[in-house]
């Protein structure tokens, strides 16, 4: 069995990311450990409910600097699927999430585009009920 464990974001700074992500976005903080060696933090956050995790990797250099918030050349980087859109749309809306794209109604679900803290663009999903990817409905 494979899975994508964990994504790297690249960031200006640890706390700032954490507060973003943990703070407006609801994510659990997984881990936070400083490595001496290397004179950095592993700093790994999670959705809630698990999922694949990110590791916050603060830039190290000009090179990793300059990707911060564009790691995707403008397109959308992430997709943070969701069970009830109204409701994380609607919470998001309320912690000043910026929303670059209104909502649409699909054939495959509701989507809307929104930026994080450095400028990359998410993709809040819900699936329609019957596509291959929606989460199962809750009994």
């Amino acid at each position: 069995m494979q899975r994508i464990a964990h994504v790297m974001v690249v960031v200006r700074d640890y706390d700032e990311a954490i507060a973003f992500y943990c703070g407006k976005l609801g994510f659990d903080l997984v881990e936070d450990t400083y490595q001496p060696e290397q004179d950095k933090r592993w700093v790994v956050v999670a959705p809630p409910d698990g999922g694949t995790s990110l590791v916050l990797g603060r830039a190290s250099d000009d090179g990793q600097a300059a990707a911060i918030g564009n790691q995707t050349g403008g397109r959308v980087f992430l997709f943070l699927q969701t069970d009830d859109f109204e409701r994380d749309h609607q919470r998001y809306l309320g912690k000043g999430i910026d929303f670059v794209r209104a909502p649409t109604v699909t054939e495959y679900g509701t989507v809307a585009v929104f930026a994080d803290l450095y400028g990359n663009q998410w993709d809040l999903i819900e699936f329609a009920p019957g596509h291959p990817l929606a989460i199962a409905a809750k009994s």
